[in-house]
């Protein structure tokens, strides 16, 4: 009986030395995945951390050129020149398509 129960569990072991054999590339390649993954995300957050310090200075730069501005940059500048609403005489001459 003895020698029945060390056959089975030699059997045992060889499928499990079989299955670990068969499956361990596959283990290795998920769990170097996994690594390559966190190594990736670390370097987005430190990229996205980056942003956030320059969308402040951004933010910081917009308020000093708004000030130096005088004020709000949402109200409309005149330039200087005033156009003219009259009505056209003459019709207006159609352009001349492009030559290839």
């Amino acid at each position: 009986m003895a020698q029945g129960r060390q056959d089975i569990i030699g059997k045992l072991a060889d499928r499990g030395e079989t299955v670990v054999g068969k499956y361990m590339p596959a283990a290795q390649r998920i769990f170097e995945a996994g690594t390559g993954l966190t190594k990736r995300v670390d370097d987005l957050t430190k990229r996205v951390k980056e942003l956030a310090t320059l969308e402040k200075r951004v933010a910081t730069l917009e308020k000093k050129v708004d000030k130096l501005s005088g004020g709000s940059t949402s109200r409309s500048r005149s330039t200087g020149s005033k156009k003219t609403t009259t009505k056209r005489t003459t019709p207006r001459s159609k352009s001349t398509p492009k030559k290839s």
